[in-house]
């Protein structure tokens, strides 16, 4: 069957169509192609879909007609799934030269940024009008039928008229609890059927993205996203990738090394100018060690390994983001290298084991240098001298079975910010009795409700139940009070 002959446009018309184009763009600095009119036809219309990592990511989708690219910027991408319609911004018509362009738009030029090809193909036009566009595309990515449609000036929506080309595709949650370990005082064994990595100091992240945009959720299932505006380029590194990530979100001290009292400075702000000038003292870095959701499927059900592989495959290494190696065996080994580095310790993972989100199953194993603990501040001790009016030591606990346990007095690891911080924290906190339901605190304490958590450092539990020569560390805002239990001794 031969096919009919598709009329050529008139030449002036596409000229002017194009002039829009051209106006835009420096063509002694851009290397992208001229407003060129073209003089012969092609024998299908053509489509092609750009990644373009311009100041904002988008992915720009041109459709060949009467000669010309007629164009629009998705924010968000193609939408694979018709659950969902993506935003579509209608731009200047392209040559259909830019069909085939891909390479750097120098930096201060219209469109500065890298443009990379996405996908390409035919389509096959089913309607088209100035308020509609549905067409039936023959990609390398994209098949099926898809419709464009204004709602307000410049601004259209894209819909895919078909079901997922990937019939399994589910959509990504929008929540979900990391995995938990058990902290434990040895190494697992038998070493070769364990997977370690060191532990970091830091706070613990899980990252949904989608469409180029990073959303950062804490382990008590806030979003923190705006906290950290160093880690949301990582979207653009992704691309179009869905992806949901598991890891610490960390800051290093002038030894290069992380530091909890560090990522203190940065945990607790909120207003976006303390944020931009704290970032500049204090940079934060997230490291990535699990991925569990890629492209509409759950990898939670796959072994360690083989998520470890999938993570590897994406190549997160950034300026803020990175992908820290982990062994097979060798926890020894790692362990030492953890305490010669001044590291926290080892984490230590089943290599078959799968993700369970919330669980502390004991297939992810956290083995410490040093003994930490996060537990409940309830109470607070008079200080002496230049501390009269603050706290001189605090009364802290955990919980046990629905009871809140008495675990000792700190009285160090204070800095005079930290004093004023307790202050303001505590003193709206004052209660007329004990919260405890075990153990025997002071009787000259200065009582509160049992709601804020902090980390602490000791040596060792006593056979009472108490914590020996235990050191504040700092505030967890992202753990639940009523979470808090004794985890080892």
């Amino acid at each position: 069957m031969t096919s009919r002959k598709r009329p050529w446009p008139n030449l002036f018309i596409v000229a002017r169509k194009l002039a829009e184009y051209e106006a835009k763009r420096d063509f002694k600095r851009t290397p992208e192609p001229g407003a060129k009119v073209p003089r012969k036809e092609t024998r299908a219309p053509r489509f092609v879909v750009q990644e373009h990592h311009a100041r904002r990511l988008h992915w720009d989708f041109r459709l060949e007609k009467d000669g010309v690219g007629v164009s629009w910027a998705v924010p968000k991408g193609i939408p694979p799934d018709p659950k969902k319609n993506h935003l579509a911004v209608h731009v200047e018509d392209h040559p259909l030269e830019y069909f085939k362009f891909a390479g750097e738009i120098p930096k201060g030029e219209y469109g500065g940024g890298q443009v990379l090809i996405w996908d390409e193909g035919t389509y096959d036009p089913i309607k088209w009008s100035d308020r509609e566009v549905m067409v039936v595309l023959h990609g390398k990515r994209l098949n099926g039928r898809y419709v464009l449609f204004q709602t307000r000036g410049k601004d259209w929506m894209i819909h895919r008229m078909d079901p997922p080309q990937d019939p399994d595709r589910q959509p990504m949650p929008q929540k979900l609890e990391p995995m938990l370990a058990k902290l434990s005082s040895k190494l697992p064994t038998p070493d070769d059927a364990w997977g370690f990595e060191f532990k970091w100091d830091g706070i613990r992240a899980v990252a949904f993205v989608d469409g180029g945009i990073v959303r950062l959720q804490s382990r008590t299932g806030e979003n923190i996203t705006p906290r950290y505006p160093e880690i949301h380029a990582m979207g653009r590194a992704l691309g179009s990738s869905e992806v949901i990530l598991d890891g610490e979100i960390v800051a290093l001290d002038e030894k290069g090394r992380p530091s909890f009292e560090e990522i203190q400075q940065r945990m607790g702000l909120t207003a976006e100018p303390d944020i931009r000038r704290k970032m500049k003292e204090v940079p934060v870095t997230y490291m990535i060690f699990d991925v569990i959701w890629q492209d509409g499927h759950s990898l939670m059900d796959q072994p360690y390994t083989d998520r470890r592989q999938a993570l590897a495959k994406l190549k997160l290494g950034g300026a803020s983001w990175q992908t820290p190696p982990y062994e097979k065996g060798g926890g020894q080994t790692m362990k030492d290298a953890s305490a010669k580095a001044g590291l926290e310790g080892v984490m230590a993972k089943k290599l078959d084991s799968k993700y369970e989100p919330g669980r502390r199953s004991g297939a992810w194993q956290k083995v410490k240098n040093r003994n930490r603990q996060e537990l409940v501040i309830a109470g607070w001790l008079e200080g002496e001298g230049k501390r009269r009016g603050y706290p001189g030591a605090l009364l802290v606990g955990y919980y046990d079975k629905g009871k809140f346990v008495y675990a000792g007095k700190v009285g160090t690891g204070f800095t005079d910010a930290i004093l004023e911080d307790l202050n303001k924290k505590l003193k709206p906190l004052a209660a007329d009795k004990s919260p405890f339901d075990a153990g025997a605190p002071p009787r000259a304490a200065h009582f509160v409700k049992p709601k804020i958590v902090a980390e602490f450092e000791f040596v060792e539990w006593t056979r009472g139940g108490q914590l020996r020569a235990p050191a504040f560390k700092g505030f967890r805002n992202d753990k639940a009070a009523k979470d808090v239990v004794r985890e080892g001794g």
